[in-house]
């Protein structure tokens, strides 16, 4: 391999990540987009290309289907919708992407739940001629709830409303008066046509009156360096290392992905929920010893004294310590189609802590389109998102999602089917 190649390698693996999901109504053209973002930065194979040129002419279509590209499921392909979460990679010379195609469907609000759940941008798709819809709001209160921290609203189908500026403005303005509720620091509009490709990767020339950057650009260039919590150092401990070979005979490292924070050799830490302190001896990663380590870096941390160090403990600064608490506040998301039973025990997974947990009580549902809160109605069914007081059997050493969106989010298992019934938030 010449240094060239080495170089490129390496270069490649140090660009930044940015994670996106699209979201949008059923038919707003969202896997339409992903096809064209993907056929415009060059980012698809010939031979994928022919087999979506083949399946477009067997259904009788004038054009290529471009969405056959992320549409994966037979199923899909056969109904022209999205079902499951397709994940799409591609990478253009100044970022690498990593695209959650989700569903628009109501039903499908648990599958949109996880595409939405690791993202840095939200891209919600509104049809240039419906306007905002009961899904955009659906959408956008989800994104919200996740706390996505962008949110780009690319209104769709300018070329059937004939690329008329009145009719973007008029989104752009209902869409500004619903958001105004909505705890989201960062929205953007762009006017784009993903069938035709306008304002995607290449700038239109229907839409002169537009003079806002294309979505690739934006992609491309949107700040997500602060989007992690750098304040609040938490390290949960994956794994502890003990190599017992000859050349490492005594090592012992705790090996995990920092969750917040920044961490050096010599900082004083607490192990929870022990609480030992110590203070950290060196860094290491697969390439040597590193003289900090930040989120989201995997790392493996050794500290200067043998303490009692295993799974699902975390490592904390010690004078910014969570506290640990029993009974928590939680903004659930039902994703199972039996609800929840009363005195069930669950099990609750924490960063790289389980737990069993108990479903203490529940607060109140949220009305998704109004965000008006029902506290009668108290019967929770698949997709439904309610508060909830959860009672735990051991301390969960938690942050409020808000402040930290990895030790504020929790997953409950059913522990008879060992099925995933529910993701919530910490408040």
């Amino acid at each position: 391999m010449s240094n060239s190649e080495t170089g490129n390698t390496n270069s490649y693996l140090d660009m930044e990540l940015l994670r996106f999901t699209t979201a949008g109504s059923v038919d707003d053209g969202k896997s339409t987009l992903i096809g064209r973002l993907l056929f415009d930065s060059k980012s698809i194979f010939e031979d994928q290309m022919e087999q979506v040129k083949q399946s477009s002419e067997r259904k009788g279509l004038e054009a290529t289907d471009l969405a056959l590209l992320t549409d994966g499921l037979k199923d899909e392909r056969e109904q022209g919708i999205t079902i499951d979460v397709a994940y799409r990679y591609f990478a253009t010379p100044k970022r690498k992407f990593i695209i959650a195609d989700t569903p628009g469907h109501i039903q499908y609000t648990r599958n949109m739940v996880t595409g939405a759940s690791t993202a840095n941008v939200a891209l919600i798709l509104i049809d240039a001629r419906n306007g905002v819809v009961e899904q955009t709001c659906r959408h956008s209160i989800i994104a919200s709830l996740l706390q996505i921290p962008h949110v780009i609203v690319c209104v769709n189908k300018m070329d059937l409303v004939d690329y008329d500026q009145k009719a973007y403005e008029k989104i752009v303005d209902e869409y500004e008066k619903f958001a105004a509720k909505l705890d989201v620091k960062d929205v953007r509009f762009i006017p784009i046509s993903a069938l035709k490709g306008d304002n995607v990767v290449n700038r239109s020339e229907s839409m002169p009156w537009y003079e806002g950057s294309t979505l690739l650009y934006t992609l491309e260039t949107i700040h997500i360096g602060s989007d992690y919590n750098h304040i609040d150092c938490r390290f949960p401990v994956q794994t502890v290392i003990r190599p017992k070979s000859d050349k490492y005979h005594d090592y012992r490292g705790y090996a995990g992905r920092i969750a917040g924070g920044v961490f050096k050799p010599g900082d004083d830490i607490t192990v929870l929920p022990s609480g030992f302190t110590s203070k950290i001896k060196s860094i290491d990663t697969y390439d040597g010893p590193i003289d900090e380590a930040f989120a989201p870096m995997s790392v493996t941390i050794t500290l200067e004294d043998d303490v009692d160090v295993s799974r699902g403990d975390m490592l904390v600064r010690s004078n910014n310590q969570p506290e640990p608490k029993q009974d928590i506040e939680v903004m659930l998301c039902w994703l199972n189609q039996k609800g929840p039973m009363p005195r069930t025990k669950y099990t609750l997974r924490h960063t790289s802590a389980d737990m069993k947990a108990m479903i203490k009580e529940v607060r109140y549902k949220l009305d998704i389109n109004t965000l008006h809160r029902n506290e009668e109605e108290k019967d929770v069914k698949m997709n439904d998102i309610c508060r909830v007081q959860l009672r735990t059997t051991k301390p969960v050493l938690a942050d409020s999602y808000r402040k930290n969106r990895q030790t504020g989010s929790i997953i409950l298992v059913d522990d008879a089917t060992n099925e995933t019934v529910a993701a919530g938030m910490i408040i």
